[in-house]
This record gives C-alpha cells, structure tokens and sequence, in this order.
C-alpha cells in the first residue's frame, strides 16, 4: 500500500498522463520528489504502482514515460504453413500425465510418484553438497562422470551371471532424461524412414519420440506375459526392422513383467534376426513385490541397449538416466548426445550420484515397496467395490500404474470429460496404443497425490460410466 504522500503523487500522475500525448516523458524521480516535497523511495513507489497498472513504462537509463497504446491486430503466422512443410508428428498437445491438475481433484493421472515417494531430505543435501564442489562450475565429459557411470555399470553388473561379461564404465552415456536417450537411439540406431518394433500398447513417450524421429512404427501386440516371441520374429521378418523397443519390467501401461523364459526367448530372436533390444529399465526401483533382472545383464554381444532412469525414483528435478551400449552402436549414440546436448549438467549428475551412492538410498527403496503395495491395493479394491464393470486383468508386482479395461461399448471420450467435470482426472489409454486402439482403457496411477481419496476417485469414475453407458 502507498502511503498518503505517494497515494496523492499516482493520483496527480494519473490526472497529468490523461492528458498527455503517448511517449511523452515524465519529469525525473528527483524533479518529482522537489515537487511534492516527498522522499525519492515514496516517488520510486508511485512509479511503480502506475507501471502495474499500464499507465507508464521506464526505460532503464533514460526515463519513464507515458506508454503507447498498440492497435491490437490479429496476428498471422500462415507463412509458418509453407515454410515448415507437412509433418507426421503428433498433434500438438499436452500428454494427459504431463498434466498439471488442481490440489482439489483426485489425481489419477500422474506420470509421476508424490513427493512423499521421494527421498527428499537425501536431495536436498546432495544438491548443497554439489553446489559446494567444482561441479557447480566446471564442465564435465560429454559422456558422463566417471564415477556416475561406474555406478551405473555396476548395477548392472550386480546382475549379470558369471559367465557373461559385464559392462564397464566406458559402456554408459549419462543423459538429460530417459527421453532423450530414447530420441537418440531412433536417431542413430534405425534412421529416419526406417521401421522399428514397438510393444502395444506401450509407452506413449517413446512413441513421440519415434514418431519425431521419423521413423516408422510396426506395432507388436503385447500382454500380460510380454510379446509372443513367434510373433515378434514374424514381425521383424516382414518389416525388415532392426530395433525392438520394450519395457520387460513393470511395462507402462500393463503393468507386464517378461518371466525369466520369455526373457531369454526374446533375446534369442533379437539376436536370430541380427537386431537391437531397447531395453527401457524405467521403473527398476519400483518393484512391489519382485526385484527386476534386465534383460541387458544376460547379453555381452551388444544385441541389448540398457535405458534406466533416475528421475522418477531420486527426484523429477534431477533428469539424469544413462544408456549402455556396446561396441560401435555405444559411439554412435554418444556422438548423437555430444551434437545434441553436448554435455548433461555436472551439478545434476553430483547430485544425483550423491543420493544414490548413500546409505540412506537402500533404506529409502526397502520402505518405498510397502507404500506402493499400500497404494496400489487400495485403487485396486476400491475399483473392485465401485467399478466392477471395470476390469484389471493385472495387479502389478511393480511400478506406478494400473491398466484397466472398461466395457467395450463404452464411450472413453466421454468417460475422461465426465471425471473431470466432477473432479477427477484420468489418463485415456488411447495414448499408448502406436496403433488403433484394442479396446476402450484407462491408466490409473496409484503414486499420485492424496491416496486417501483414492475410494472417492472410484466411486466417481463408476458413477460416470453408469450415466454414460445408459
């Protein structure tokens, strides 16, 4: 608030700028203040108050002055149309889960785990930690830190039987986020024009980055158990592809996790038909009720390219994943992130690597398995008691997401617009088919804010769906 000396300043201000012509420039702060007899900070204060309100604009080093009123026109940038030529990337628009919803709806959307999934005191620490070492100044390798490849070839080496070799350090390239490692190996690995496997349904980011890459999408049917490896070796046959993207643990959006067998007979028609696996590892911490084994720990002849995160487990703040390659495919990827991006934040990577390597970060992943299992027991019995019409073919034994199947008559459209309007939003399923949906489907996510509403969340999406399949 003004006070009465800057309060009458603005008002004769006011009654001077009603009158004056447009860029007609005020007298100076000193020149005001011998005016009205009033301090310069009481001057400063009245400017201000009158910029805010649009009446006045300042120029640093030359003066404020009366503002000009711009006709308004209705912009055209039809020129764009030409100049970028056709695209078969997606429509424009935000994904469902990267949506940002209001605390007052019931949140089953999320793409990412609460706050209260994080380990938040550890990242806190870590990034003042970081922020005091050469990290926050110097530039590191385009490959990563050192030591945060390390780490990250020694999870996976953890894995890795005795009689397979295991990766070295040299083996990793630190990213900026999973995603665009996913860009980066479309880019390198198939080429635009060139087609690649796909799960469906399956990650709806790794379908845009595809689809941005320019490549070309075969999609793979894919269950409760993973792919049929007879059709994914009929799929590589017909399509001439190269690359087989999937997810063998806690896949996003089924919830599938390849058994150990099914594991090895994909590997075995990778490597039949001389091709990459991506093996995108997104949800490694978040077993429930299994531990992951990578599909990459069973491969030493470089057919396996290893995606794991850290940005959903450590903290969305920190976007730092890794890939591990072998061989040449290892050198084409890093050259593709070198042009890219050139470098991933060393502070980010400090940080990150800080929170990993301390005691506390075991601790924190053995209490997170009992809060997911919690979670994701009670959407799955509150689905069960409000939407029975409602079908999960799979409770989980890891991850963040249930996959639920409405009847096949029902109208999505108007089931998500419905929730919404009563304050719950949901994630259509449309957005991780690669193709024509099979059947009408919901994402639900058990780590999202305020589980404690999950029954209201049911109960409302059960009375939608009876309203609009009447």
């Amino acid at each position: 608030m003004l006070d009465d000396s800057g309060g009458r300043i603005a008002r004769e201000l006011r009654d001077w700028i009603a009158t004056a012509p447009p860029g007609a420039r005020l007298p100076s702060t000193r020149e005001l203040a011998a005016r009205h007899q009033a301090g310069p900070v009481t001057v400063q204060k009245a400017l201000r108050t009158l910029t805010a309100q649009g009446l006045v604009e300042a120029r640093p080093g030359v003066g404020t002055f009366v503002r000009e009123v711009r006709a308004a026109r209705p912009a055209d940038y039809g020129w764009q149309t030409t100049a970028m030529g056709g695209t078969t990337a997606p429509a424009p628009g935000l994904p469902t889960v990267l949506r940002t919803a209001p605390n007052d709806v019931v949140a089953l959307h999320a793409g990412f785990p609460d706050r209260e999934l994080l380990p938040e005191r550890l990242v806190r620490s870590a990034l003042a930690r970081a922020a005091r070492t050469d990290a926050a100044l110097s530039r590191p390798p385009a490959a990563g830190l050192p030591e945060l490849q390390a780490w990250f070839a020694g999870e996976l080496r953890a894995a890795t039987p005795a009689d397979v070799a295991p990766p070295t350090p040299r083996d990793v390239v630190v990213l900026p986020g999973s995603q665009s490692g996913l860009s980066s190996v479309f880019r390198s690995l198939v080429g635009r024009g060139q087609p690649v496997l796909m799960e469906s349904p399956t990650y709806w980011g790794a379908i845009q980055a595809a689809t941005r890459a320019g490549v070309r999408i075969v999609p793979v049917p894919s269950g409760s158990d993973g792919p049929d490896p007879d059709e994914l070796s009929r799929a590589f046959a017909s399509s001439g592809a190269r690359l087989f993207y999937a997810q063998p643990s806690y896949a996003n959006p089924t919830g599938a996790q390849w058994s150990a067998d099914r594991a090895r007979r994909v590997l075995e028609v990778v490597r039949a038909h001389g091709a990459f696996l991506l093996e995108d590892d997104w949800a490694h911490d978040f077993g429930i009720t299994t531990t992951p084994t990578p599909v990459a720990a069973s491969d030493d002849s470089g057919h396996v390219v290893y995606l794991r995160s850290l940005t959903k487990s450590v903290s969305p703040a920190l976007r730092v994943a890794a890939v591990v390659a072998r061989g040449a495919a290892r050198d084409r990827l890093l050259a593709d992130r070198a042009a890219e991006s050139m470098y991933v934040s060393g502070l980010l990577q400090a940080a990150a690597l800080d929170v990993v390597t301390q005691p506390a970060w075991e601790r924190h992943l053995r209490g997170l398995r009992p809060q997911l299992r919690a979670r994701r027991d009670l959407l799955v019995g509150a689905l069960a008691e409000h939407t029975p019409q409602v079908d999960v073919e799979q409770v989980p034994a890891g991850g963040l997401h249930l996959w639920a199947r409405l009847p096949d008559d029902t109208d999505l459209d108007r089931v998500v617009a419905g929730c919404e309007a009563a304050g719950v939003v949901v994630a259509p399923g449309t957005e991780w088919f690669p193709a024509e949906p099979t059947a009408p489907f919901l994402r639900l996510s058990f780590a999202g804010p305020d589980p404690g509403r999950f029954p209201d969340g049911a109960r409302i999406l059960g009375e939608v769906l009876a309203r609009v399949r009447r």
